[in-house]
């Protein structure tokens, strides 16, 4: 029990395992806010200009009875399928997908960025043997001559 309580202790200490915690607090906050995009700003212009439209209350009764709102269909008990709701879900959905590649595709980004270019180390040519050798070598590694000084 003992080594499984320290390998337990090990998981979790774990930097991915911190990261994982982070990631889904921080995407349970961020889906209030498109929540919130959705419902309270997107919504009810596109409501609007479909002449009135409320997404959140369109369904579709199965009992036959018709009310007046999805609220009242659900204070009844009417069996309903709520088709607005889905939309609002399907439009949440598409935002988080598009803000999720955004952020995706710039972390991609910043990985392919071009890097400084490395300093090529300086060459000089044997006198003897005529093979690239550093500058800042006194003797050819392929020949072993003794190379002049370099002024």
């Amino acid at each position: 029990m003992a080594s499984l309580w320290s390998e337990f202790k090990q998981f979790i200490a774990r930097g991915n395992v911190l990261d994982l915690a982070v990631g889904i607090i921080i995407g349970a906050a961020f889906n209030g806010i498109v929540n919130s995009l959705v419902n309270d700003v997107i919504m009810p212009p596109i409501g609007y200009v479909l002449g009135q439209i409320d997404f959140s209350n369109l369904y579709i009764s199965l009992s036959g009875v018709s009310y007046p709102s999805l609220a009242e269909a659900q204070a009844a008990g009417a069996a309903t399928i709520n088709y607005g709701l889905f939309i609002n879900s399907v439009i949440n959905f598409l935002i988080v997908a598009f803000v999720v590649f955004l952020i995706v595709r710039q972390y991609n980004r910043m990985l392919r960025a071009p890097k400084a270019p490395e300093a090529k180390p300086e060459i000089q040519q044997c006198p003897y043997c005529l093979s690239d050798i550093p500058a800042k070598a006194t003797r050819c590694r392929e020949c072993a001559a003794d190379l002049p000084a370099r002024s």
